[in-house]
């Protein structure tokens, strides 16, 4: 009898870490400290010109984010090639670990963007992302252009020599829509552009592992599902390791040259050909130069602390996904048969557009843990009454901006986030009157329902 293989994400959660050997303890430590003593000056000399990796400076690395990482990098699917021993502190890890979310889309852009370029980017994406890159970026010369999820065959035609990257959302909100991974990689492929991934949705791979389907770069959020607890932010960038960033343009010179050309900040080396980094040997030059150029200049560094709270979020990640899971799809069918809703939108949903890519792309049962739903009403003005009617009645959920904690969450968006929105604004950013948006908890089903619908008894 074959012995039953361990699944993913227990194996990484009771994976060993290498940290501390001289007191053996189980969890991992919080390395609270801004530095690390050398052993020599020679040591010192080896960490800074990169011919010897280990932690010189928290802003740069740390040996409790270190950790973090690696678990990140496996539950995301990236191959570590480069690092070796497991949990390792002197070694690379295919993920960085960054102060936020929005950290993280950014230190990932910045790294291989520059002043001229531009990059093709899915319009439905999380209100902050979208704010950062179309406006944020703009002001230091770097264009976001924008295209339908749903329709790939967009993103052709509004390439040019100056377009850099293809980015995209696992699951949009509010309208749930799934892109086709498969479509708008072989697109990625033809323009010889990386595929940037937000995987916040994805729940850390349990959900979604875009790099199975092509994407060669994800950030995410740990705020979210990771940490599971709504108690520290943090973001995390993942290399796929599978881009060529000696790829060339139609005029001979290299497309990408903040990574495959000169590091003047190390002594003009190349290090897309280095034999430990490089393309040809491990090919995690990107997450390299991310960690010890961007990070290092920008400064969005993760605290010890929070990466210490996201390592135990991580370690009941499959258990809180599964129950996230069911309780959404269950809340989501529940609520289309109740006689004050007017319409639901999660892609469990048979009459959800996304609901076969979901099916395609997805873990089997997973369709993402957060939904919208309409509450009826005479009209608009009746309806987001209604909606800011439920908001106040429910006495079990909790009424903020946030999704992927422990906690059933809500907010009306038209009189919160989208609030600066005109009427028609708002229409058409795919927020209706009365939706509320829901991220899903694993109280007791039940329960959840139960609060819903008093709540929903107290709208006219």
């Amino acid at each position: 009898m074959h012995p039953r293989k361990i699944s993913e994400p227990a194996r990484v959660a009771r994976a060993p870490s290498q940290l501390d050997s001289d007191n053996q303890a189980r969890a991992v430590p919080i390395f609270q400290s801004t530095s690390f003593q050398f052993k020599s000056a020679e040591h010192g000399a080896k960490l800074f010109e990169l011919s010897q990796l280990g932690p010189i400076y928290t802003r740069i690395c740390n040996p409790t984010t270190h950790v973090f990482e690696y678990k990140v990098a496996k539950l995301e699917g990236a191959p570590c090639k480069a690092h070796g021993n497991f949990d390792n502190a002197a070694t690379l890890p295919n993920s960085l670990a960054v102060a936020s979310g929005q950290c993280a889309q950014m230190t990932a852009l910045l790294t291989f963007m520059q002043a001229g370029d531009n990059f093709i980017a899915a319009s439905e994406l999380y209100g902050g992302t979208l704010s950062q890159m179309k406006h944020s970026f703009k002001t230091i010369g770097i264009t976001a252009k924008f295209f339908e999820v749903t329709k790939p065959e967009q993103i052709k035609g509004m390439a040019d020599a100056n377009t850099k990257a293809i980015y995209i959302e696992t699951l949009a909100n509010p309208s749930y829509n799934i892109p086709d991974f498969d479509a708008i990689a072989a697109i990625a492929k033809e323009l010889q552009v990386p595929l940037v991934v937000d995987n916040t949705f994805g729940m850390c791979g349990y959900t979604c592992k875009p790099i199975a389907f092509g994407a060669d770069i994800v950030v995410e959020s740990a705020t979210k599902w990771i940490g599971g607890h709504g108690t520290s932010i943090g973001g995390v960038i993942t290399d796929g390791s599978s881009f060529d960033w000696r790829v060339k343009g139609a005029d001979g010179k290299l497309k990408f040259p903040l990574i495959a050309d000169k590091q003047a900040s190390y002594h003009d080396a190349v290090f897309v050909n280095h034999p430990v980094f490089g393309v040809e040997a491990t090919n995690t030059v990107f997450i390299l130069l991310a960690r010890v150029k961007t990070l290092r200049d920008m400064g969005g560094a993760l605290s010890p602390f929070n990466s210490f709270q996201l390592i135990q979020g991580l370690e009941t990640l499959a258990l809180r996904g599964k129950a996230h899971s069911d309780n959404a799809n269950e809340l989501a069918a529940w609520l289309v048969d109740h006689p004050k809703v007017k319409a639901v939108s999660h892609p469990s949903l048979t009459s959800h557009p996304s609901h076969e890519r979901a099916k395609k792309y997805f873990r089997k049962g997973c369709f993402g843990s957060v939904l919208t739903f309409e509450i009826t009403g005479a009209d608009a003005a009746a309806m987001r009454k209604n909606g800011e009617a439920f908001i106040d009645a429910v006495k079990m959920a909790s009424h903020l901006a946030n999704v992927g904690d422990a906690r059933t969450l809500v907010i009306h968006p038209a009189s919160t986030t989208h609030q600066q929105l005109s009427g028609a604004e708002q229409v058409a950013a795919g927020v209706q009157p009365s939706m509320v948006r829901v991220s899903v908890g694993y109280e007791d089903l039940e329960d959840i329902k139960a609060d819903f619908d008093q709540a929903l008894a107290k709208c006219s």
